[in-house]
């Protein structure tokens, strides 16, 4: 195994030459022995006459000052928390090219964006996949819908002898949210796809018992599916049913009302979460496992293939249902 050379190598190359020099060696035979030209040797031996053998030492550079003061530099992550919508950027999200603009601005100093991440990097701020909000939810309504809205309709439900369901809708697309290709290494393939509207529109439905109700169309799911899947859950699931879903328009038609005004409200009583809080409904972790995990990378030609893959991972998921259960219990609920 061929010994590691040392880090400072160049440093002990001259300070090599000097102890062959004091030792009586030529420069011409020293420049020959360390493999170097005879003008090094005589640039090194003359340093070494001024000042030892230390000033032949590696020196680290200092570079340039810094432009930003430490006091400076500590006010910028206090410009950030002010949000980049402050400084008349759109949308809250703080790249490099926009952080040096607010710089130069506020500090007066202009730096590269490749530079910003360095500065950024050493105040601790790292690029983060930012979780999406929409600017329509109300903060004020999701709290107390967990700590007070939702005890009621358990206890609703267990005196009433009601089956809570939760209910979503999703689309399923040809290609996958996250896809995966072979390439040579090194060369980042580009995927070139045909934007297309063609997708498998779901209704989900799932119990407190671990039970999963799915159904697919190749169109838009309108109030008329939606009431179809009601009748359909209804068929399904005996007795009393607590359905909780999103205050879609088609979940407020004037069908699904006209529905209910039939009769429909002798079984079902429904309940909407706060607006704009997806994260409130359990049916969204099972789209998240079949999208990301069941049907991860899969690329299908037509919705004919896809929809028997979709109906595949669907049973599969309906054999788990300890997984259905876990959903809702990390979406904040315990049943």
């Amino acid at each position: 195994m061929a010994k590691k050379e040392p880090k400072c190598w160049k440093e002990e190359r001259r300070k090599r030459a000097w102890v062959l020099y004091q030792a009586g060696w030529p420069q011409k035979q020293i420049a020959e022995a360390l493999g170097v030209s005879k003008g090094a040797v005589s640039q090194w031996i003359k340093v070494g006459k001024a000042g030892g053998e230390a000033a032949l030492a590696t020196r680290k550079s200092t570079g340039l000052p810094r432009r930003l003061s430490t006091e400076e530099r500590q006010r910028i992550p206090g410009l950030l928390e002010r949000g980049a919508e402050s400084f008349g950027f759109r949308g809250d999200v703080w790249t490099c090219p926009r952080v040096a603009k607010v710089i130069e601005r506020e500090l007066g100093v202009k730096y590269h964006p490749a530079h910003v991440s360095r500065i950024l990097k050493e105040l601790g701020w790292t690029p983060q996949k930012p979780i999406r909000r929409a600017k329509q939810r109300k903060e004020a309504e999701i709290q107390p819908w967990k700590t007070e809205r939702w005890p009621e309709l358990k206890k609703k439900a267990a005196q009433e002898g009601r089956t809570i369901v939760f209910i979503d809708e999703t689309g399923f697309y040809l290609l996958p949210i996250v896809v995966r290709t072979y390439a040579p290494c090194g060369r980042t393939p580009i995927l070139k796809e045909y934007l297309s509207y063609d997708h498998l529109a779901t209704s989900a439905a799932i119990t407190p018992r671990g039970r999963l109700f799915l159904k697919t169309y190749t169109h838009s799911i309108t109030s008329r599916e939606v009431v179809a899947f009601l009748k359909q859950l209804q068929r399904l699931i005996p007795g009393l049913l607590l359905v909780i879903w999103d205050g879609s328009p088609t979940h407020r038609s004037q069908l699904v009302k006209d529905y209910l005004a039939s009769g429909a409200t002798q079984r079902l009583h429904l309940e909407r979460f706060p607006g704009y809080a997806p994260e409130l409904n359990p049916t969204e972790w099972v789209w998240s496992y079949l999208k990301l995990a069941d049907l991860a990378n899969l690329a299908c030609d037509h919705l004919s293939a896809l929809d028997a893959h979709l109906k595949r991972a669907n049973k599969r998921l309906q054999r788990k249902p300890s997984l259905i259960q876990a959903s809702i219990h990390d979406a904040g609920y315990e049943v």
